[in-house]
């Protein structure tokens, strides 16, 4: 049914009178006439009829204006929120974030969301090296907190900041005396890893970061989070090369130490869709910048 033409309706109901109802929309009254018989032509009965007073409604019209009212608020009200959620104001974001991530902007990062965009609903899931990518693809999530930023040609990426690496060892280890670790002490040592980057394995920062130093690691295990690569040093399993942030998601019994000689650091980045139009990643992104400068 025609929005427009219920409006009409409403109007010559309302005042009883197509004259009045005509002076009211700021329109001609033999057009709305014309709207007002094809709507009983639609409907299938007459609407009205004339009375003492005025213009009555008939039983079909008393039907018609009891749903009229709420189906055009309704449709404003459906008006708005298309508004809304094109402007950002209201609607859904999923934000998929790795752990490593989690305990360094997380508390930060959601109250200012909140205050940011009070109106969206929020949803937040926990993202590894291996199904980060996928579920950006796949749109399960909307936006994702990466480290490092995803190399994939549907996926576009914003850097936001960076972090240095660190050594992490049990806290019985002898390196742990030491108040940072030279490169050169890491020949030979075991290697808890991290899934490589998906497209371009070769690019790995840590890997990066042994050959130009000239080092070799055997890897003792690859795994896919930080937290898991912190239990098998705690485990004497070896040895990880991890961002600086992990140490607030630590474990007791586990110590970090700077790496003497060794400015490289990783990237923190915000990932999203390429197609992807939605207004929230803007607003999203300004709030991460903000929350990872003090990082």
């Amino acid at each position: 049914m025609d929005l427009r033409r219920l409006r009409y309706f409403v109007a010559v109901a309302e005042a009883r009178s197509v004259g009045k109802a005509a002076e009211r929309l700021r329109m001609a009254q033999p057009p709305l006439s014309v709207q007002i018989r094809k709507l009983e032509a639609e409907v299938g009965a007459p609407l009205f009829r004339r009375g003492t007073r005025g213009m009555d409604l008939t039983e079909a019209g008393q039907a018609l204006l009891a749903r009229a009212g709420e189906a055009l608020a309704l449709a404003a009200d459906g008006i708005e929120a298309a508004r809304a959620v094109a402007a950002g104001s209201r609607g859904r974001l999923s934000v998929g974030y790795m752990f490593v991530l989690a305990n360094a902007m997380l508390p930060r990062l959601i109250p200012e969301l909140r205050r940011s965009v009070p109106g969206v609903d929020l949803d937040f899931a926990e993202l590894s090296a291996t199904t980060r990518e996928p579920r950006l693809l796949d749109r399960s999530v909307t936006v994702a907190l990466c480290m490092p930023a995803i190399h994939h040609p549907e996926i576009q990426v914003a850097r936001i900041g960076a972090q240095p690496f660190v050594l992490a060892v049990r806290n019985r280890s002898p390196l742990a005396r030491l108040s940072a670790v030279s490169m050169t002490r890491l020949q030979g040592r075991p290697l808890i890893a991290l899934p490589p980057p998906e497209r371009d394995p070769s690019s790995s920062a840590v890997a990066a970061l042994l050959r130009r130093h000239q080092i070799v690691m055997p890897i003792a295990s690859r795994v896919e989070t930080v937290h898991s690569a912190m239990n098998l040093v705690l485990a004497g399993e070896g040895l990880a090369i991890l961002p600086a942030c992990a140490q607030l998601g630590a474990p007791r019994g586990i110590v970090f130490r700077p790496l003497r000689d060794a400015t490289d650091s990783i990237d923190i980045a915000v990932c999203w869709r390429r197609d992807s139009h939605s207004p929230l990643i803007r607003t999203f992104l300004k709030c991460a910048e903000k929350v990872v400068a003090p990082l």
